[in-house]
């Protein structure tokens, strides 16, 4: 038995692969933790999507290499994006790092740990189109939120995005498998299921029959007893139908929440990066969603400095969103990613880019400025997600805000509240761009 420390970088979708890679390493007889220094091997499973994934991917190999050389780690196992980007250049560049796995080798975990303790090095890429392997998890989130990964790859292969290229092709997992686990999760009390992929809406149109099943499976995940909030999260504009809609509309338990990336709106640099649809299509899209779905939030992202974005471009994207309203925003700047055909493309340069994801920054804090305002006064159900030391109170969630992504309620309560709860706040105050409120006591 070894001990085996995990340290996961990146999306959720990343933090399932390594949650199923530690329930492989537990179920072999290891000894699995967060807790780094006394760790025989150390797993950095990494990102690599952008350049500050990929730094701060670096960053933690570096400073475990830093552990490595004072006695207090063994092994050095780097898994992931950044190792399936990267294979030639890992072992060559960072001597310190003992094996590497790709994205196509995560059910290899065990033997490659085993491996790597008889002291040999580890180098193993598997097919990254093969089909999806169902095995089990070991939660690293509270017990009270969990993932669900519903495909891995993606088809869209966006100009800008190196995804396909890491993850391979589009596979869904079938629809039993995943319902299997989501009642497993139900089981061990999660209430707030969060259902990802690369692009949910493609769901099931690489199986048999080439449907799409979203809508079937969140049918089905809404009755399973345990789960009180459901959320979709990357759901690509020209795929949703009427079929999802109304099934987003009249399921009580999916929060009225869409994370719907579309980027940018100007409609030649949405062909010139291969993205389906056009502006008009978001804008009706949008008017549509909002009128069948009363009180739904709508969160994106847009990536300014692309290829064709020229001053009038931007404003476009300004104005845009000024109209829009939207209630979630992420802003990034374009990074031209090697091996895309993006990177290839001429574009302004990277501070020009910052410049402007930073004007869009300040339009969406006006925008949220007023969400918030908005919200004064209004009792809204939160889910608690824990107490804040520092500030001596408990925090939550509305159904607005997914984890790690959004903002925070603030929750005042005369009786001690406990994580996973849902409590009704009624909304009094704004701190720091959040909600804070005092739990609506029940009339005796």
């Amino acid at each position: 038995m070894a001990n085996i420390g995990f340290i996961s970088l990146g999306c959720a979708k990343n933090q399932v692969d390594c949650e199923r890679m530690m329930y492989r390493v537990q179920e072999a007889g290891h000894r699995v933790s967060g807790d780094i220094p006394g760790s025989d091997v150390v797993v950095i499973n990494t990102c690599g999507f952008i350049d500050s994934a990929k730094s701060e991917a670096i960053d933690y190999i570096l400073q475990t290499a830093a552990l490595k050389a004072e006695g207090q780690v063994g092994k050095i196992l780097v898994t992931g994006c950044l190792s399936q980007r990267y294979q030639g250049d890992i072992l060559k560049e960072l001597p310190e790092v003992d094996g590497i796995l790709g994205t196509g080798s995560y059910t290899h975990i065990v033997p490659a740990i085993e491996q790597l303790l008889s002291g040999h090095q580890v180098v193993d890429f598997g097919s990254i189109d093969a089909p999806e392997e169902e095995t089990g998890r070991v939660m690293t989130t509270p017990e009270h939120y969990s993932y669900i990964k519903i495909a891995e790859g993606c088809n869209n292969r966006c100009a800008f995005c190196i995804i396909p290229y890491l993850r391979g092709k589009y596979r869904s997992r079938q629809l039993d498998d995943v319902l299997y686990e989501a009642r497993i999760l139900a089981a061990s009390g999660t209430k707030e299921l969060i259902v990802v992929a690369q692009d949910t809406s493609r769901y099931g149109t690489d199986l048999e029959g080439h449907k799409r099943l979203l809508p079937e499976l969140l049918r089905e995940l809404c009755k399973i007893d345990g789960f009180h909030w459901i959320r979709v999260h990357y759901v690509y504009p020209d795929e949703i139908d009427d079929e999802l809609i109304d099934v987003l509309a009249t399921e009580p338990k999916i929060v009225k929440y869409l994370d719907i990336p579309i980027q940018h709106c100007n409609d030649a640099i949405l062909s010139a990066m291969h993205r389906r649809g056009d502006k008009k299509l978001i804008t009706e899209l949008f008017a549509k969603l909002r009128s069948r779905i009363p009180g739904l939030v709508i969160r994106t992202s847009l990536i300014t400095g692309l290829p064709g974005e020229g001053e009038a471009e931007f404003q476009e994207l300004c104005q845009f969103l000024r109209e829009q309203r939207l209630e979630r925003v992420g802003a990034f700047v374009f990074s031209p990613e090697e091996g895309t055909p993006a990177a290839q493309m001429e574009h302004v340069d990277e501070e020009t880019a910052r410049q402007r994801a930073q004007t869009l920054e300040m339009i969406q804090s006006e925008i949220m400025d007023d969400y918030n305002a908005a919200m004064i006064g209004k009792t809204l159900e939160v889910l608690v997600d824990g107490y804040d030391e520092e500030q001596e109170q408990f925090y939550g969630r509305t159904y607005a805000d997914s984890p790690d992504i959004d903002g925070r309620v603030w929750i005042a309560s005369q009786e001690p509240l406990r994580e996973g709860d849902f409590v009704m706040v009624t909304i009094d105050e704004i701190i720091d761009g959040d909600l804070a409120g005092y739990v609506q006591e029940e009339e005796v």
